[in-house]
């Protein structure tokens, strides 16, 4: 029986995703009202959800849970509705109503996951996330996009077989699908881990991040900054505290992105790269599992989805403007685009954690939790990662674009709407950096830390003083280059390209050999699997998706007898 009392509980998600059903029979005036609309009653339905469990019910002998609200949920819900009207606005120019119906069925599906009290929700809003946030990069309409598409669609389906395999064991193992601190209970513990580590985004498991976010569209990639990688990291902060090997994976991750936004010359590239780097904070402090590191990595998240919004958005209103994003065919813009210049510099200081701005206020929380759990060389790693975010978001992108040589281009302005949606956003994170206490009041345990003490000041000034410094003195050699660097999606775009042609090759030879031993009976075997695996064969055709779950399913069932037997 379900108990859903109507009165006190309205899904958001089922709102958000049903309502963006009716985009593509609107038009004009009508159209655009109604994408201002909708997200401002999702986030209305947020603001006033009770505490509590809502939506609970027995399907096939599993306790489902629909909505979970909790501090924890409502903090990532609370900046995801925000994140929704900002998104909104900017996009509100796309006349194209496919972008808006993935766009709003994404964030419906990222909330769905925030309120999942059980697995098994969470698991099903999971693969909504990833089959819409898909044409958000397809809708580009170039041979890139849709090539970089498949391949994001490929590693997160991959994520998803893993993640589920890991929760039916879980279930196998534990009888139940809970959504809480998971046990450790062997195989399905790290297979679920991995399947959230897959959409966080952890080195070496990121490089599909940074292949498709650069090749989305312009609006498209700020919904994909938001969303998929905070989900994640909500929950890794649920069902992974204190997991110590995410300490080091995100420390690592943190300077990961450091190294590779150093080689990026794509403006919305060197971003994505900051987007695993400025996570990795947030992962190394699940990992570290303090009240402090907790409490740190979800306000980081918080304050994370704001400024690399607007880092996102004015990246991307350069690219509108002049249809250019590498840093070697840009410059000179802050004459022709001013607005878009000031508004990326605000999100430029808060990623940079420079006082008064979000990032300050968050991304110390997390450091300083590492300095008061004696973690001496994570500390320094999250340190020298923030410096390194300064360089290349704070100083490197903006001085490339924006100032610099003349490029010759002269673009307009930025659109109004796109104008007032990084307004928003900018001035989010500026309160936020200036009134902290709004933000860590909503964090799932009290506060205990002081960003604007004497010390954290100084340190910070210190260091973005002196990285601004270095930037200066090695100016001519700091800009972007036109080159390919290789991460490591190149062992599936290439390497991946490469083994299947051996396995080819290794096929031919195997079937002559079989002609000269075992003659026609061998013959026909060879002759029968090439009928069906062959470039012409019924394996080689696409699929309806009903058949192909029929095959996951079935060799999700192969495995599971595999290991129990």
């Amino acid at each position: 029986m379900i108990d859903w009392p109507l009165v006190d509980w309205v899904h958001p998600s089922l709102v958000l995703i049903l309502g963006a059903l009716v985009i593509p029979f609107l038009r004009g005036v009508g159209q655009q009202v109604y994408l201002l609309i909708l997200p401002a009653v999702v986030l209305g339905l947020i603001l006033i959800l009770p505490h509590g469990t809502f939506g609970a019910f027995e399907y096939l002998g599993l306790e489902l849970v629909a909505g979970r609200i909790d501090a924890l949920s409502l903090v990532f819900a609370y900046v995801f509705g925000i994140m929704l009207v900002i998104g909104a606005i900017y996009a509100l120019h796309v006349k194209e109503p496919v972008q808006h119906v993935a766009a709003f069925i994404y964030a419906g599906a990222a909330l769905g996951v925030i309120f999942a009290g059980d697995l098994v929700t969470l698991y099903v809003f999971w693969e909504i996330m990833v089959f819409s946030s898909v044409w958000l990069i397809w809708c580009r309409r170039n041979p890139v996009s849709w090539a970089a598409g498949w391949r994001y669609v490929l590693v997160h389906a991959a994520g998803g077989v893993i993640l589920l395999g890991g929760i039916i064991l879980y279930y196998l193992e534990t009888g139940t699908t809970a959504f809480d601190a998971l046990d450790n209970v062997g195989l399905a513990f790290y297979l679920i881990l991995i399947g959230f580590m897959i959409n966080a985004a952890v080195p070496p498991l990121h490089a599909w991040l940074t292949d498709a976010y650069p090749e989305a569209t312009v609006t498209g990639a700020v919904f994909l900054s938001a969303f998929t990688t905070k989900t994640a990291v909500y929950t890794l902060i649920r069902g992974y505290p204190g997991t110590e090997m995410l300490v080091w994976f995100g420390a690592v991750m943190a300077l990961y992105g450091v190294v590779y936004a150093v080689l990026a010359n794509d403006i919305r590239r060197l971003l994505a790269y900051h987007i695993v780097s400025q996570v990795g904070y947030m992962v190394a402090g699940v990992g570290m599992g303090t009240v402090m590191a907790l409490n740190g990595a979800a306000s980081h998240a918080f304050a994370h989805i704001l400024y690399k919004a607007l880092l996102m958005m004015g990246a991307g209103a350069v690219l509108h403007m002049t249809g250019r994003s590498k840093l070697t065919e840009l410059g000179g813009l802050y004459r022709w685009m001013p607005l878009t210049f000031l508004l990326y510099m605000v999100g430029g200081f808060a990623i940079s954690a420079v006082p008064l701005t979000s990032g300050f206020v968050t991304k110390t929380m997390v450091i300083e939790a590492a300095a008061l759990d004696y973690r001496a060389v994570i500390w320094l790693m999250l340190a020298a990662a923030s410096a390194g975010t300064f360089l290349h978001t704070g100083l490197k992108l903006p001085y490339f674009t924006f100032l610099g040589q003349d490029s010759g281009l002269r673009p307009q302005e930025a659109p109004t709407n796109m104008l007032i949606a990084m307004a928003i956003a900018a001035i989010l994170c500026v309160f936020i950096g200036v009134y902290p206490q709004w933000l860590y009041a909503m964090m799932p345990a009290p506060v205990d830390y002081n960003a604007y003490s004497a010390d954290h000041i100084l340190w910070e000034l210190q260091l973005l003083l002196f990285t601004g410094l270095g930037f200066f003195l090695l100016l001519k050699h700091a800009g972007g280059e036109a080159k390919v660097f290789v991460d490591t999606d190149w062992i599936y775009r290439k390497g991946g390209r490469w083994v299947a042609l051996a396995l080819i090759e290794w096929g031919r030879k195997a079937r002559s050999a079989a002609l000269g031993v075992g003659g026609a009976a061998v013959s026909g075997l060879f002759g029968r699997i090439y009928q069906y695996m062959g470039p012409k064969g019924a394996l080689a055709r696409n699929w309806p998706t009903g058949v192909m779950a029929f095959w996951t399913t079935l060799l999700l069932a192969v495995w599971l007898l595999a290991y129990y037997l």
